[in-house]
């Protein structure tokens, strides 16, 4: 019997299939990404398979608030303007909210997205009601807030401008040069202590990133916006997630040596997870990109995750647990002392000047009709 052939990606998306979920039954103006200046062709392109289009769909959501109670999550209410991410990055652990739609969490995931067009109004209601109680919000936490599409819909735009009006605090974090549009309303509350960002850069391999996180920010233009950012006196950080073993982990330390040099002040890190769907997706990734290594890659992440390919237990779901996962932690430690990153704390976002706004109604008359 012949072997399998190896799954062929598609032209700028991170999944190579379209698997099933748990519960399946246009032009843009031009951005800076980064990608202009790599003209090395991508895997797959030269099959002739057709680019695949990304389609949007507006949904009016009933709420956008997210709270958590997990221990091992620093925030407890969260904002996602977007439901999919065309950023495509092969490794999020958003991937299976797509099953809960129908949809796939492989291409669907990365070509079907839903845009909560009604982010900003339902987000002024919620800032209006006389039983909110104000917290930091983390915007962008599931899917990013700032990837592509919000080039031209804007609805990011529009929950930054409500939370700068009631000068409520917030983070961000996102993979995406876009953020630098609202420098006008950031910078600002970065100055009243309401606003810090965290920017994602799991490697500088350019040729790695393109297949891992094929329509996010290019590594150095990512590192461009962390510079821009930290001049613009917004605290900023990286975040290395994930890190997948033998494909990322081993530029863990330059990455934080270039984030630090471009002005990140701290930094943290999160071992690859692979929970549902993303499993079977990333063994496809691997065995697409990366099929002589792929053996090695999955038993460093089982040795990690006690035999299995993923853990969802609170207290080693972000780090891992064992040797290498002891030796990981001590590899990202030295080097942050080192480079004196997470030194230099910027304290709790003041929640003190905020405004509810009482002429926002909860449920105004006209929605009846």
């Amino acid at each position: 019997m012949l072997p399998a052939k190896p799954l062929a990606p598609r032209k700028g998306r991170g999944a190579v299939t379209n698997l099933q979920g748990r519960y399946e039954i246009d032009q843009r103006e031009a951005f800076d990404d980064g990608w202009q200046h790599v003209s090395e062709p991508q895997a797959g392109e030269e099959d002739g398979e057709p680019a695949l289009r990304t389609q949007v769909f507006e949904e009016r959501a009933k709420s956008i608030l997210t709270r958590n109670q997990s221990p091992d999550i620093p925030f407890s209410v969260s904002l996602n303007p977007y439901r999919g991410c065309e950023h495509g990055c092969i490794y999020c652990f958003a991937r299976p909210t797509h099953s809960y739609l129908g949809l796939s969490p492989g291409l669907d995931f990365e070509s079907r997205i839903y845009a909560k067009i009604n982010a900003r109004e339902l987000l002024l209601r919620e800032l209006a009601k006389p039983s909110y109680e104000p917290e930091p919000i983390a915007l962008g936490v599931n899917t990013d807030a700032w990837q592509p599409v919000e080039r031209d819909l804007r609805l990011t735009r529009g929950v930054v401008e409500v939370l700068a009006e009631r000068q409520h605090p917030f983070a961000a974090i996102t993979k995406s040069s876009l953020i630098e549009r609202d420098l006008d309303l950031l910078v600002p509350m970065a100055q009243r202590r309401q606003f810090m960002a965290a920017i994602t850069i799991t490697t500088l391999d350019a040729n790695i990133a393109r297949t891992l996180e094929p329509r996010a920010a290019t590594p150095s233009r990512r590192l461009r916006t962390i510079r821009t950012l930290a001049e613009a006196g917004i605290p900023v950080g990286v975040s290395i997630a994930p890190v997948i073993p033998f494909v990322t982990e081993p530029d863990m330390e330059r990455v934080l040596e270039a984030c630090a040099e471009a002005g990140a002040t701290s930094a943290s890190y999160i071992v690859l997870r692979l929970p549902w769907e993303v499993a079977p997706l990333f063994h496809d990734w691997l065995a697409a990109h990366f099929p002589q290594r792929a053996d090695r890659v999955m038993s460093r992440v089982r040795d990690m995750r006690g035999g299995k390919d993923y853990n969802s237990d609170f207290a080693q779901r972000m780090k891992g647990t064992g040797l290498w996962a002891d030796l990981l932690k001590q590899r990202f430690h030295n080097a942050v002392k080192r480079l004196g990153l997470n030194e230099r704390r910027h304290g709790i976002l003041d929640m003190s000047a905020f405004m509810r706004d009482k002429t926002v109604r909860e449920k105004p008359q006209l929605d009846l009709f």
